[in-house]
C-alpha cells in the first residue's frame, strides 16, 4: 500500500482512495453531469467571469459540503484536519481549463506570429535600401538594361545565397501565393515580367533570388532608374519591384502576412494591398522628389496645379500613382485613420487626441512606422502655390497639416482598380 503526507501531516492511503471511487459510481456519474451543464453554459454565454462565479457557488461549495471523507474509507497517523478534493471538482477545473487555454492559446499564437513577420520584414527593408544607398553613392545603381545584370550588382551590398533565372524562379519562389484583400490564389509559374507586377513600362524580366537571411524574393528593376549620389534622402526603391516572402518557403505565403512587396502594384490583375470602406489601396510607398523641371513637364498630364521646388515629393509620389486622381482624398486618409485607431470620429478634417495608434495595424497595411513614432501620409489634395496637405499619425494624436512639398518624411499611397 502506497501512503503520502498531506499539508496537514496526516499519511494518506492511495489504495483505500481508491477503494472508496471504485465503490461510489454515483460520484463520478454526478461529475460528469455537472460538466455537461457547465459546457453548455459556456456555450451560451462564453462569460467565463460569471460562468467561473456560478461554478463555484453551485457546485465547489456544495461539493465540499455533501462529500466529507469518511474515517473508515481513508487512515491518519495523526490526528490533523482532513482537507481532499472531490472527483465533481477536479473534473470542473480541468474542464475549466481545458476551455480557456482552447479559447485563449490560438489568439497568442496569432498574435506573436504577426509580430515576427512585421519585424522580419521591416529588418528586411532596413538593410535592402541600406544596400541601395551604398549603391547609390558609389553610382552603380542605374544604367542596367536587365533585371539579372542588377542583380548581380546588388549581391554584392546585400548577400544573396541564390539566384534563380527567368526560365526557373519556382527555384526561389513558392509556386503559389495568396493575394489581395480576399487572398486569392494566384499562380506564380505565370507570372514572369515586370508587366505582371503592374509595371508595364518598364520591360524587364523577373528574376529569382534566395537571401542570407532565409528570405526569398521575385525581382523586376527600372530601367529608367536614376541615382543621385550627391544626397543622403535617395532611398533607391523607385528602382527595383520586389515581391518576397519572410519566412521563405514556409506557409501561409499570404499578402501582408508573410508575403510583403514593394512597388508592387498588381500580381496577376489585382492591385489592391488593403481595402478599407470599400477603397482599394495599393502597398505603400516612401515617393521620391521631381525636379521643378520635370513637374511643369507632367503637371497637365498628372493634374499638379503649380510647381514650386527642385525637390518636389508630393509631386513625385502623384508621378508614381499616376495622377493625383490616383491618389487618396483628406476623408479617404481619415478613413485609414480610424482604422488604426480603432475607432470612428475621424473626419477629413478633423484633429484628434486621446487616442491610442495600433501599430501591428499599421504594419499590417505596409506603413513604414516604429513603436513609439510618427509617421505622415501625402493626399492627393493640393494647396495653392507650393503646398500639400499631410495626416500625421502619432501614438496618442492625428492632425492634418499644410505643408511645404519638399519635406521628405511623408509616405504615400495610390488608389487601386
Amino acid at each position: 500500500m502506497t501512503t503520502f503526507h498531506s499539508e496537514g501531516g496526516g499519511a494518506v492511503s492511495l489504495t483505500s482512495a481508491d477503494s472508496y471511487f471504485t465503490g461510489h459510481p454515483e460520484a463520478i456519474a454526478e461529475g460528469s453531469q455537472k460538466v455537461n451543464e457547465m459546457l453548455k453554459q459556456v456555450q451560451h454565454d462564453r462569460n467565463f467571469g460569471s460562468l467561473c462565479k456560478v461554478l463555484h457557488d453551485k457546485y465547489v461549495s456544495k461539493a465540499h459540503s455533501k462529500h466529507k471523507p469518511h474515517a473508515s474509507h481513508l487512515t491518519h497517523s495523526t490526528h490533523a484536519k482532513r482537507v481532499a478534493f472531490t472527483l465533481a471538482e477536479v473534473l470542473i477545473t480541468l474542464a475549466i481549463i481545458g476551455i480557456v487555454a482552447a479559447m485563449t492559446i490560438p489568439t497568442l499564437v496569432a498574435n506573436y506570429q504577426n509580430k515576427a513577420w512585421n519585424t522580419s520584414a521591416s529588418v528586411f527593408e532596413r538593410k535592402l535600401e541600406e544596400a541601395l544607398r551604398q549603391m547609390n553613392t558609389q553610382q552603380v545603381l542605374a544604367g542596367y538594361k536587365s533585371t539579372a545584370d542588377f542583380v548581380n550588382a546588388l549581391g554584392k551590398y546585400f548577400k544573396i545565397n541564390k539566384v534563380c533565372p527567368n526560365n526557373d524562379l519556382m527555384s526561389c519562389f513558392e509556386d503559389k501565393v495568396y493575394w489581395g484583400a480576399d487572398e486569392e490564389e494566384v499562380d506564380m509559374t505565370k507570372i514572369k515580367n515586370a508587366s505582371n507586377f503592374g509595371q508595364d513600362d518598364w520591360d524587364t524580366e523577373l528574376i529569382g533570388v534566395q537571401f542570407a537571411n532565409g528570405t526569398t524574393g521575385l525581382i523586376a528593376y527600372n530601367p529608367e532608374c536614376k541615382e543621385n549620389p550627391y544626397t543622403n534622402q535617395f532611398t533607391g526603391t523607385s528602382c527595383l519591384a520586389i515581391l518576397y516572402d519572410t519566412t521563405g518557403f514556409k506557409t501561409p505565403n499570404t499578402q501582408q502576412k508573410d508575403l510583403r512587396s514593394i512597388n508592387v502594384e498588381s500580381l496577376d490583375g489585382s492591385n489592391c494591398a488593403f481595402e478599407i470602406n470599400g477603397t482599394c489601396f495599393m502597398a505603400p510607398f516612401k515617393p521620391e522628389p521631381i525636379t521643378k523641371a520635370e513637374c511643369e513637364q507632367l503637371k497637365g498630364d498628372l493634374g499638379i496645379k503649380r510647381c514650386y521646388y527642385d525637390s518636389d515629393y508630393w509631386a513625385g509620389a502623384v508621378k508614381t500613382c499616376g495622377g493625383v486622381s490616383k491618389m487618396p482624398t483628406m476623408a479617404q486618409l481619415a478613413d485609414i485613420a480610424n482604422y488604426v485607431y480603432n475607432t470612428s470620429g475621424i473626419g477629413a478634417k478633423t484633429d484628434k487626441s486621446g487616442l491610442t495608434l495600433d501599430y501591428d495595424k499599421v504594419a499590417e497595411l505596409g506603413f513604414t512606422a516604429s513603436q513609439g513614432s510618427y509617421f505622415s501620409i501625402w493626399p492627393g489634395e493640393e494647396y495653392p502655390d507650393h503646398y500639400a496637405y499631410r495626416r500625421s499619425f502619432g501614438p496618442t494624436r492625428t492632425r492634418l497639416y499644410l505643408e511645404a512639398r519638399n519635406l521628405s518624411s511623408p509616405q504615400a499611397v495610390c488608389l487601386g482598380d
